[in-house]
């Protein structure tokens, strides 16, 4: 991933979101799949670092629905929370 310049735009941004639960939340999600992604899976996450840290947290946290925009086996992945380490 250090040759694609691409990618390392994309890690910056997923772990520099704003707030520390959301770049645990996203960064954690990009750390944990990046490796695995198609070009259309990478489309998908920039898009999806766009939303704001309110509703990505809320979708994550499951107190707001995801809206049919976003659902689909990514966001699959995300909802399962399994890339966050609890210390």
């Amino acid at each position: 991933m250090n040759d694609n310049p691409r990618m390392r735009r994309i890690k910056f941004r997923a772990w520099h979101r704003g707030t520390r639960e959301a770049d645990y939340t996203v960064g954690g999600f990009f750390d944990r799949h990046h490796a695995a992604w198609s070009e259309e899976d990478i489309d998908w996450f920039e898009r999806f670092m766009e939303e704001q840290d309110a509703d990505i947290m809320g979708w994550a946290l499951g107190t707001i629905p995801v809206p049919d925009e976003w659902k689909g086996p990514m966001m699959d992945n995300f909802l399962k929370l399994d890339f966050v380490k609890i210390v």
